[in-house]
């Protein structure tokens, strides 16, 4: 009697290329496994740390808060956001918004709005309407040159300035100046993110994307903040005006990228600088209820992901530990692991329906292996959402729903990859939905 294949042997009789591929997979998924497990690890330190050092009091008074915002055609909510940012605790503060070339009510809105605190920058064109990088750009230039000459401002110091970039949806918890001062009471940080939730959750994609967020904060940001190591989102980040300058260029320190944020936040870290995630606050936004509008929006932050392949070479530049330099290449890599990931759903599919390969293993050992790779990487993301036994009962329930959803965004990330190849870096503007008056910010 011939002996029975051993239970590891997962790909026996598959032809070699398709088993080769399904062994890459595999790594992979071990190793995206052991990345949550240690960001998890890193994420409980890191709380403990913030919640047991008495040596670091909020003191936003010490610094100038600047919140920029770029906005474009934005009527809809632009009198919202700039609202709120008005009834921040901030003692010192400017608000400056770039009118990027609006055509609807935008410049009117902002023009009703008297505030000594309140900066307009109009754009127009041809010289509007490039991109946020190239708003936020323009904004940076004009605060140097002409807002902080003002006698007002005169005596902050490029260190003590705090640059936070809001989107024009945004709504900012008020107590964010607070929370995110003491991160900056360390010279080494150039950089906090604060914690993105969605405000309009009414349904299944909102809700993925409100969970997507969140445990992106609560897990990988900050597991990867005991690093100095937490990127940067764009809506809700927060920069030091001496870091910003320390990477910027003849133009400003945002590049002309898809995901401008991305790249500017690694940027940082190659450049010697730390940054961290504070999830005590957050920055509200809008999320989408149109899978058809996602797919764009998540197109161009894919796109945006495989161009920061580039970063790739300055990992060797950045002054953090071993551990911390593998898990910013796994970051930059992401992309890339992602698409090996698809195609080799994709192969299983084929092979199965095809080729009469079993798609659920017979064995018991394996299949329990296999679940353990596909649902422990999100179990562990939502787990970090609650507490105790019920939190643990809800990641349970939730980890397949958010799976299937993770699984729907696949087709972006190749058609980011053929957009990317084809050269095409055009974009369209997210469009807004209009405010519930019952809309409140998300705690």
């Amino acid at each position: 009697m011939a002996a029975a294949e051993p239970w590891w042997n997962f790909f026996q009789g598959i032809v070699l290329p398709i088993q080769i591929l399904f062994w890459i997979v595999l790594g992979i998924g071990i190793s995206s496994v052991l990345s949550a497990a240690v960001l998890a690890i890193n994420a409980a330190r890191q709380r403990h740390r913030i919640a047991g050092d008495p040596d670091r009091p909020p003191r936003e008074s010490d610094y100038l808060w600047v919140f920029m915002v770029a906005a474009l055609n934005e009527e809809i909510t632009i009198a919202d956001a700039v609202g709120r940012l008005q009834a921040t605790e901030a003692t010192n503060r400017v608000i400056l918004v770039v009118n990027d070339g609006s055509n609807d009510g935008t410049g009117e809105i902002l023009a009703a709005m008297p505030d000594p605190d309140l900066h307009v920058l109009t754009r127009t064109l041809p010289n509007a309407r490039r991109g946020k990088a190239a708003a936020l750009n323009d904004a940076y230039r004009y605060l140097i040159g002409s807002v902080l000459t003002e006698p007002r401002y005169a005596k902050w110091s490029h260190e003590r300035v705090i640059v936070g970039v809001i989107d024009a949806d945004g709504r900012l918890d008020p107590r964010a100046p607070a929370a995110v001062a003491r991160h900056f009471s360390s010279r080494r940080i150039g950089g906090v993110q604060t914690l993105v939730r969605i405000y309009n959750r009414r349904g299944y994609l909102t809700w993925a994307q409100d969970v997507e967020f969140s445990v992106f904060g609560t897990l990988f940001q900050s597991g990867r903040t005991w690093w100095g190591t937490a990127n940067m989102g764009g809506n809700g980040q927060f920069n030091r005006l001496s870091a910003l300058a320390d990477v910027a260029d003849d133009t400003g320190p945002w590049r002309d990228r898809l995901t401008e944020d991305q790249d500017l936040g690694v940027r940082l870290i190659h450049q010697g600088w730390r940054s961290a995630q504070e999830n005590s606050v957050t920055i509200d936004q809008q999320g989408l209820h149109s899978i058809r509008r996602l797919y764009r929006q998540r197109t161009r932050w894919a796109q945006g992901a495989w161009q920061a392949l580039s970063l790739l070479g300055g990992v060797r530049r950045a002054r953090v530990g071993f551990l911390a330099s593998c898990d910013l290449v796994y970051y930059l890599l992401t992309p890339a692991l992602q698409l090996v990931t698809g195609v080799g759903l994709v192969a299983a599919i084929v092979l199965n329906f095809f080729r009469d390969v079993p798609f659920v293993p017979a064995s018991v050992p394996v299949l329990l292996f296999f679940l353990s790779l596909g649902f422990l990487p999100g179990f562990i993301a939502l787990l970090h959402r609650g507490r105790g036994l019920g939190g643990t009962i809800l990641a349970v329930l939730l980890s397949l729903p958010y799976l299937i959803y993770s699984w729907m965004l696949f087709p972006v990330l190749v058609r980011a990859l053929v957009r990317h190849l084809a050269g095409s870096t055009s974009w369209s503007k997210t469009a807004r939905e209009a405010l519930r008056p019952e809309a409140g910010a998300s705690r």
